[in-house]
């Protein structure tokens, strides 16, 4: 039998593959909604619609890639593959995301659909096969915290790079010209996107070899929706995604105008995920010692406790306080994190247990059609709270419109974040749960 022990190098191409996931992610979470009020000129619930509708198509996309994903193996296995074929495409897609023709504004609508759906395609078609693979790599249930614990770091890392240097890339790169000087950072990033792809696919293997399930979809989806495990996973992701999208959408707004520095969009909302690095650290030191199962509970409770002190002690232009709190609270949000990811792939085992079906595609590609459903309800969300709030860009905010950026970035998505934490109370698969249940191939009375 292969070693389930994971080589550094490979968990480090393991990594690589997400930061390579996060060229997209960085873009949609952090970029794209600035990117389109006060670059693209695009109204702000016309993006907000925009983004859903995107969720709507990806219903069908996703679950459709996790069982091509389930059907589909090559010479490379089972997921390998995906990151060798789809990189260059994905990496086209990104850069035609922020290419910006000099249409009216029907036509500008128009190609922002075109590219964005363009885009979540592509993302669907790595992403779904990159989340998935964890559960081949390794059936350790430490090497896969563990790998996923680098694949989070590596994540932040991208994200961190991303967010700080592209507005300063557009800027120098682009001067009066800030769309142009936008599209030519993310080429760069595009290209960085494409080379870590193929480092991943060089640098890893898959060890598990799973056979495909002759069951039907509809068969495989009736079984995936008794996994009880799996549904608060679900419930999790959209949760955690509706907070970590609003939050992240609307941090550079809230550096430029409530902290009226706009110097500094970049930097706050890069400073955030800095932040969220050292807690990837954490959480694998923390979840040694203590159950990761009440890390990811407590830790998003407190999530809403931290964003109201923030709502209520930063005041407009309180840069210093705000860039401190601010980063505390994305420390504790991502202590989270690579327990989730460790615990799909936990659930998926438990599915297979519990009813004799492994519907590992359909699972993953439900949980990143969670995560995007997360992200387009945050997009829409956003969307009207900006319209609510008489949000208008690049002019001197009210009062009123700066309170409502500061609700949207800390206590609106806080409270998200809380409601996640409470459902965990429910989900029972600890690392004693999931090791008794391998061994003995049955579900254990208890935790």
């Amino acid at each position: 039998m292969a070693s389930q022990k994971l080589s550094h190098v490979e968990k480090i191409g393991f990594g690589a593959g997400d930061m390579a996931v996060n060229v997209m992610v960085a873009a949609l979470f952090f970029f794209m909604s600035f990117f389109y009020t006060d670059i693209y000129g695009l109204d702000p619930v016309d993006m907000g619609i925009l983004f859903l509708v995107a969720r709507f198509v990806d219903a069908f996309t996703d679950p459709l890639m996790g069982v091509i994903t389930d059907k589909v193996k090559t010479r490379w296995g089972q997921f390998r593959h995906w990151f060798l074929f789809l990189s260059v495409p994905y990496g086209v897609s990104v850069v035609l995301l922020f290419t910006t023709p000099d249409f009216d504004y029907n036509m500008k609508l128009l190609w922002a659909y075109v590219t964005y759906l363009f885009a979540t395609l592509m993302f669907t078609g790595v992403a779904i096969p990159y989340i998935s693979y964890i559960g081949v790599l390794t059936a350790d249930p430490q090497e896969r915290l563990s790998a996923n614990g680098y694949r989070m770091f590596f994540a932040k890392i991208a994200n961190v790079v991303i967010v700080f240097s592209v507005p300063l890339l557009a800027t120098k790169w682009g001067g009066e010209n800030l769309a142009e000087g936008y599209r030519l950072a993310m080429i760069l990033v595009s290209a960085c996107g494409v080379g870590l792809f193929l480092f991943c696919f060089f640098t890893t293997k898959e060890r598990i070899i799973h056979e495909p399930q002759k069951e039907s979809v509809l068969t495989q989806l009736k079984v995936l929706l008794k996994n009880d495990q799996w549904l608060l996973l679900c419930a999790a992701c959209v949760l955690g995604t509706l907070g970590y999208a609003i939050r992240g959408s609307v941090a550079m707004y809230y550096a430029k105008y409530y902290l009226n520095a706009p110097d500094l969009a970049g930097t706050f909302t890069s400073a955030g995920i800095a932040a969220s690095i050292v807690s990837m650290v954490a959480s694998t030191w923390i979840t040694k010692r203590y159950c990761k199962i009440k890390l990811f509970r407590w830790s998003q409770i407190a999530v809403l406790l931290i964003s109201i002190a923030m709502f209520f002690t930063v005041q407009p232009g309180d840069i210093v306080l705000a860039f401190s709190l601010y980063i505390i609270l994305c420390f504790v949000v991502d202590l989270h994190a690579p327990v989730f990811w460790s615990a799909i792939a936990e659930a998926v085992d438990y599915g297979e247990i519990k009813d004799g079906v492994r519907a590992s595609g359909l699972s993953f590609g439900g949980i990143s059609f969670c995560q995007k459903a997360g992200g387009g309800l945050a997009g829409l969300t956003g969307g009207l709270l900006l319209a609510f709030f008489n949000y208008e860009p690049n002019v001197q905010q009210s009062d009123y419109t700066l309170v409502g950026l500061a609700l949207m970035l800390t206590i609106i998505p806080g409270i998200f974040h809380a409601l996640l934490g409470l459902i965990l109370f429910k989900y029972k698969i600890s690392d004693d749960y999931y090791t008794n249940m391998v061994k003995t191939q049955r579900l254990p009375e208890k935790s």
